[in-house]
């Protein structure tokens, strides 16, 4: 995945107080670190009827992209297979990082090679758990990853003006 293009204050109302200027927006490596970091990545996608749909899944930052995978059988997988526009959000409230894409398989069947390292990290990752996937088990899908439209974040913090952090990343 290549960095965004564009690094820019959001569009919001104009109550809300943003600076005008670009002093103190967020770097998207402040971003990628919550990502790798994050256990839990939270999934929305709409269902068929046009209702939400959230789910926290496992998954992996990995060279600017993030990997998760399911099974096709599931709520979240069948609404990506009809739509595949989502939106990721991580679990903090004070260190907000929402990513908005589309979700799409990985290659079937994946490289050998670029399977075992991912299936690696997400054993590392989660040892605590017992999730340990063997490489094999993408041979015929179920990894997915999201191609990056836009991103948000900001820090809430009692020591700073509010929405100084306020930054929106988009890839063209």
């Amino acid at each position: 995945m290549t960095r965004p293009n564009t690094r820019e204050r959001p569009d919001v109302p104009k109550d809300y107080g943003l600076p005008d200027d670009d002093d103190g927006m967020l770097e998207w490596s402040w971003a990628e670190e919550r990502l790798a970091g994050a256990m839990n990545y939270w999934i929305a996608t709409v269902r068929p009827d046009g209702r939400p749909h959230a789910t926290p899944v496992w998954g992996v930052w990995h060279e600017g992209t993030l990997y998760f995978d399911g099974s096709g059988e599931t709520r979240r997988m069948k609404n990506i297979a009809a739509n595949p526009e989502i939106s990721v959000h991580l679990e903090s409230g004070d260190e907000v990082v929402i990513l908005e894409g589309r979700a799409e398989s990985a290659p079937v069947p994946p490289d050998r090679a670029f399977a075992t390292q991912l299936a690696g990290l997400y054993k590392a990752k989660y040892a605590a758990h017992e999730y340990a996937p063997e490489p094999s088990q993408w041979d015929e899908g179920g990894l997915y990853v999201i191609r990056l439209r836009r991103a948000l974040g900001w820090m809430l913090k009692p020591e700073m003006e509010f929405g100084r952090t306020y930054t929106r990343w988009r890839w063209e």
